[in-house]
């Protein structure tokens, strides 16, 4: 193999047989619920990094089911969202994310620095409650309880807050442990079709875990709960601050 043949064909890891394909990743019927809670400003303070700025003391628990997914596959995704502010532009930054699947595990680290760990995150319907959990091994991480459709949404809201920049912060380290890559990325949702969307009352418990850590950002009131189902696009990012450059 020649140099040029190695640069020109480098995307992904394993170079020889990729964990994932190249982009673009489209996602059909992907099914968001996401609890909107009140938590404590010092917590907040603690995880999102500058230049971001916080908005008020509320985080975003989402659930996620991806049931067809474009280089992906099937699977669950669990995680905590919060708004920022970013030069002037309201988004979010996502502080923590965990799946059950290798394909996006890998990708969504490797090309954005989403912080994606393994886990078994589950969004299911019993009766007429939806139901969202994350177990991280044997031990419960998460329990979250929705009403089932109970006030049918209009659409705007929704398709205006997927048309919101989302933050990452992307690191990895060079071969001797040292940062290499320290950047802050912005990313957006493109080519949003909203299927469906309800409101419902909803409950959320958090538990200690050394591993998934969702506890650190303790809830202290449920504001509200928004269950959506969408085909959308998810969009490369950019680099919008580098941390390695004085």
């Amino acid at each position: 193999m020649k140099i040029e043949d190695v640069k020109d064909n480098a995307f992904a890891i394993p170079f020889t047989s990729p964990s994932y394909p190249r982009g673009p990743f489209r996602f059909y019927d992907r099914e968001f619920v996401i609890i909107s809670y009140r938590t404590d400003m010092e917590a907040l303070r603690a995880v999102v990094p500058e230049p971001l700025e916080i908005v008020e003391p509320v985080v975003k628990y989402e659930f996620i089911r991806m049931p067809d997914s474009v280089g992906f596959g099937d699977y669950t995704e669990t995680g905590q969202v919060i708004p920022v502010r970013f030069n002037g532009r309201e988004g979010n930054y996502t502080h923590a994310m965990y799946l059950d699947a290798a394909a996006p595990i890998v990708g969504g680290r490797e090309i954005w620095g989403f912080p994606k760990k393994l886990a078994k995150p589950n969004l299911r319907v019993e009766g007429e409650v939806l139901v969202g959990t994350l177990d991280c091994g044997s031990i419960r991480c998460v329990n979250m309880t929705m009403g089932y459709k109970h006030e049918i949404l209009d659409h705007a809201p929704i398709a205006k807050a997927l048309e919101m920049p989302n933050f990452l912060l992307k690191t990895i380290p060079h071969v001797d442990g040292t940062p290499r890559i320290c950047e802050l990325v912005e990313y957006h949702l493109e080519d949003y079709v909203v299927k469906g969307a309800w409101s419902g009352p909803a409950s959320l418990q958090l538990f200690d875990h050394v591993r998934a850590d969702v506890s650190r950002l303790p809830v202290r009131e449920v504001l509200s709960a928004v269950h959506f189902v969408t085909d959308v696009t998810l969009g490369l990012g950019k680099v919008v601050h580098d941390y390695m450059k004085p």
